[in-house]
């Protein structure tokens, strides 16, 4: 029987980080409505685009209508065919999210956590901006990225690097500048994984020993979390304009999330007005015109590869005995070919890369020959890199967070003699290559520069720490550089390799650590890989100016951070090709460090058991084909909201950061209502836009404070400003405090600067879900700015609704 995704009151009502009323038999046992329709698409904003898209659709036959939605073989990651004699050359779909990651001369940049941790939405747009002016330079019209899912329930999660933060504010911000930069350089940005895809562990189903079916996990999500954290940047990559939404793996409420028409037709397309089409990641599709009638537009990869053909000619099939109506597939049609018109894809755009073929062929094991006859440029090997290499090392730098700095040990004053630790601070040993494969985890040597999985890329270069410091100190300062990056020889007892360089008294001991995370699998620990802590503590115990350097995947536990040996502490995350650079950069004071925390830094790694990810040893065994739930009881009291909704010590907060710089906040601050009259708590009804209820993106309040360099150096500060909320209808636990604005600003010494954050309906509502709108609380509302989500330097408050 069919479990359709159903939010309902009194479901939603016994769901809540403070319920013990919590048990996901309350989805399967749900009633199920009728299926959703699916919504054809209007053009809504990209009219005269639409027209043109479905005037082309109108001149294909039956079977070039299945083609164009039926992903193929083909030189790319995802193939849609040509259709030559309308002079279209198909689609190149490549991921991903950080670099294109089949192609050579092309750069790759840093991950969503390091952009995440700038605080920076013009570094997010330029990012975008520049990754796709890389993938139309080879040819390609989609870029599969940016990532909102996962949105980091979980800091054990697999691929939380490849998106931005726990907090879907921040998270929604850096979203849509990606996907604004990427589409106006005319290239498809692709938002994914929609929706609730939060582990990698049972992503896909498997088979237990006795052949029976053990279906995905199940992310079950009340009504209010949904809306409130893992659609929030969903809603504003639609008001956006996104090309294309990825649908992803995982079932959602019991169904999977690629034929759920609740998540597809009734809020995506429905209540978002998305006009774009949903693809499916590859290997999602489970059903042909199930799928199709939920909502699912476009199949990948839609070969033999990745399991069954759903679509194709099975497609056609469903079409002539009525299945699939003609008009929903005309719908599906113009869906895919509306953003290819609107950003001019059909006037000018370079032909692919003939180098494709060949690295679709190593990859992938593709045969290099193909059904359609793909059109490629004159010359492979095409460089696409321009001058992104200083902007790569830029944005790496700028996400760079300062977490300790005792005494001013940084920046670097000239040392003369500087020892460097450990196996993250060299050269790969197996390659710049490595970084595709999933088993990179199993390397020890090499700086950690990406994750793993199809979100990484192929390195052109790579510039390592020990390298850049070699240069920096040793070559233009002539000071001694000496190292040790055998991290088992380090914590050796009575080493000889450190008893060689220690007892010299060097001026300073840095040591560089990793985590590794990559699709696939989830973490198991968020210490240190490679014995990373023993490492550190060994450091410290002799060396009195120990600086500690992490380059990772997101939330690290760090119990050596209270050593008084270990005088500062900076977390590069994955800073791309140019990692050593970028650090070099920050160590020695050219750039001045503004990163700040995308995530909270707990004291001990149990401190996150609220969003655990279900071992996999717990179920390896199961006949249940239903057995993996993965219950979202926490609600939205996730990161930073469940530490401050039970008041729990941290040892570095969300938001925070140092600089070599200090900055204030001035004494006083400004809310302005921008409204005439009474406000209502209800938006007024309005044709759905993309984005929703344009009513819910009108700005009601400005808030201004003024920030102040109060230091002796430039510096980039980044004030935040979080809400405190009334409690609105629901029952279930709301959040202390929530991230409604932040800005990044250059100061000089001395210079202030007024910055002024504006609040949308939507940002000073909760969702109703029993009226199903969001709902603007009654009672008064608290606005606090400081530097960090517990570092509040000025308060105010107002009432919109008494």
């Amino acid at each position: 029987m069919r479990r359709e995704l159903l939010f309902t009151a009194a479901l939603a009502s016994c769901i809540g980080a403070a319920s013990a009323a919590w048990n996901h038999n309350d989805y399967l046992h749900s009633p199920t409505p009728d299926e959703i329709p699916n919504p054809d698409a209007m053009g809504s904003g990209w009219e005269d685009a639409f027209a043109r898209a479905s005037d082309f659709v109108s001149q294909l036959t039956t079977e070039e209508k299945v083609g164009l939605v039926s992903g193929t073989e083909g030189p790319c990651v995802g193939n849609i065919a040509p259709i030559y004699r309308l002079n279209f050359t198909g689609l190149c779909i490549q991921n991903g999210p950080l670099a294109l990651e089949q192609g050579t001369y092309s750069s790759v940049f840093p991950a969503g956590i390091t952009i995440a941790a700038t605080w920076d939405k013009n570094i997010a747009y330029e990012r975008g901006s520049q990754m796709a002016a890389e993938f139309r330079g080879k040819g390609s019209q989609v870029l599969l990225g940016p990532v909102a899912g996962p949105l980091g329930r979980s800091g054990f999660g697999g691929r939380n690097w490849e998106g931005f933060s726990p907090d879907p504010y921040l998270t929604g911000e850096l979203f849509t500048e990606t996907i604004l930069g990427i589409q106006d350089s005319g290239v498809q940005a692709c938002a994914k994984h929609y929706i609730g895809n939060e582990q990698e562990t049972q992503r896909q189903p498997s088979q237990n020993e006795d052949g029976t079916t053990i279906e995905s996990v199940s992310s079950n999500i009340d009504d209010r979390t949904m809306h409130e954290l893992y659609l929030w940047p969903f809603q504003q990559a639609v008001k956006a304009g996104v090309a294309t939404v990825m649908c992803s793996y995982n079932r959602l409420n019991q169904t999977y999330g690629c034929q759920n028409s609740k998540a597809q037709n009734g809020i995506l397309k429905g209540e978002l007005g998305f006009q774009g089409y949903v693809m499916s990641d590859w290997g999602a599709t489970h059903s042909g015109a199930f799928a199709i009638n939920a909502g699912e537009d476009m199949d990948m990869p839609g070969t033999a590869s990745f399991g069954p053909v759903f679509f194709n000619q099975n497609l056609t099939e469903s079409v002539k005995n009525g299945s699939v109506p003609m008009g929903r597939l005309d719908d599906m049609c113009r869906r895919v070919m509306t953003p290819y018109f609107h950003l001019n894809q059909d006037k000018g755009f370079p032909a692919m890369d003939p180098v494709n073929k060949e690295l679709n062929a190593v990859l992938f094991s593709s045969p290099g020959e193909y059904k359609y006859n793909y059109t490629y440029g004159a010359v492979a090997n095409v460089d696409v890199r321009g001058n992104h290499g200083a902007e790569i090392r830029k944005q790496a730098a700028d996400g760079i967070v300062l977490l300790k700095n005792t005494n001013n040990t940084l920046p670097l004053k000239s040392p003369k003699h500087i020892t460097v630790f450990g196996n993250d601070a060299g050269d790969l040993t197996n390659g710049m290559s490595v970084f595709y494969f999933n088993g990179v985890g199993n390397y020890e040597y090499g700086v950690l520069a990406a994750g793993g999985g199809s979100g990484s890329g192929l390195f052109t270069y790579l510039v390592s720490p020990l390298e850049a410091i070699k240069q920096r100190a040793g070559f233009r300062e002539k000071a001694l550089v000496q190292y040790v990056l055998n991290n088992s020889a380090i914590i050796e007892e009575n080493s000889p390799y450190l008893k060689a360089l220690l007892p010299s008294s060097p001026d300073v001991c840095i040591v560089f650590l990793k985590s590794w995370a990559t699709e696939g699998e989830d973490r198991t620990s968020l210490h240190s890989d490679w014995n990373g802590d023993e490492v550190v503590e060994k450091i410290a115990s002799t060396c009195p100016n120990t600086v500690v350097v992490t380059h990772s995947n997101g939330v690290n536990v760090l119990p050596w951070a209270d050593h008084p040996n270990v005088t500062a502490i900076l977390a590069a995350h994955l800073s791309g090709q140019e990692a050593g650079s970028s650090i070099v950069d920050v160590l020695w004071g050219d750039v001045n460090p503004s990163g700040h925390l995308p995530y909270t830094i707990a004291k001990r790694e149990s401190d996150y058991s609220f969003a655990s990810i279900q071992n996999s040893t717990d179920l390896q065994d199961t006949d249940d084909p239903r057995a993996w739930q993965s219950d979202f009881k926490e609600g939205v009291l996730i990161d930073y909201r469940h530490f401050d909704y039970y008041n729990k010590t941290v040892q570095y907060e969300f938001g925070y950061g140092l600089s070599y710089t200090t900055f204030s906040i001035g004494k006083r601050i400004s809310i302005t209502p921008l409204f005439n009259g009474e406000l209502s708590a209800l938006p007024a009804d309005a044709k759905v836009i993309p984005g929703g209820n344009p009513n819910l993106w009108e700005i009601l309040y400005r808030i201004s404070i003024t920030v102040k360099n109060t230091g002796e150096v430039a510096g980039a500060a980044v004030p935040q400003l979080y809400l405190s909320l009334p409690k609105g209808t629901s029952e279930a636990a709301s959040a202390v405090n929530v991230l409604r604005g932040f800005e990044k600003v250059q100061l000089q010494p001395g210079e202030s600067r007024d910055i002024t954050f504006q609040l949308t309906r939507r940002d000073i509502s909760h969702w109703d879900v029993t009226r199903q709108q969001w709902v603007i609380p009654s009672g008064l509302m608290q606005a606090r700015v400081g530097f960090s989500s517990r570092d509040f330097r000025v308060a105010g408050s107002f009432t919109p609704i008494r």
